[in-house]
């Protein structure tokens, strides 16, 4: 299983120079596991940088994988991860989510970059 959180989303999106890397990934769409809050963070930023239709298009993608809701035991995993990891909410509910389907994180974003199971590809330096 995959987990792809929002900055490989959106580089992906943006024809980025690793969106081939992760078109794979994100292609295999019976081991993606989609977290709700990749689809708020993708669809705000894609609202406030392109149109309402490019992340209305962009979200559509996104759920054709398996789309993992907030209930409370993923709120409570992730609050206990944000607490020692020191991650910030969103980003610990994207890392609860990958392990609670014992998943591998695809990210660009640095607070994963020496975590179990999260392959880290990072940022060229003029990158968002």
């Amino acid at each position: 299983m995959n987990v792809v959180d929002s900055s490989v989303w959106l580089e992906y999106f943006s024809g980025g120079a690793k969106a081939e890397i992760f078109a794979k990934v994100i292609s295999d769409r019976k081991r993606l596991v989609v977290p709700v809050i990749t689809i708020y963070e993708v669809f705000k930023k894609m609202r406030a940088e392109l149109d309402d239709d490019s992340a209305l298009e962009a979200v559509t993608h996104m759920e054709m994988g398996n789309v993992v809701v907030l209930d409370t035991i993923l709120a409570k995993n992730a609050a206990t991860i944000s607490s020692r990891l020191k991650l910030p909410m969103a980003d610990a509910l994207i890392y609860a989510t990958a392990q609670l389907y014992n998943a591998t994180l695809w990210t660009m974003d640095k607070h994963f970059k020496d975590l179990p199971n999260v392959k880290y590809f990072p940022r060229l330096n003029n990158a968002r």
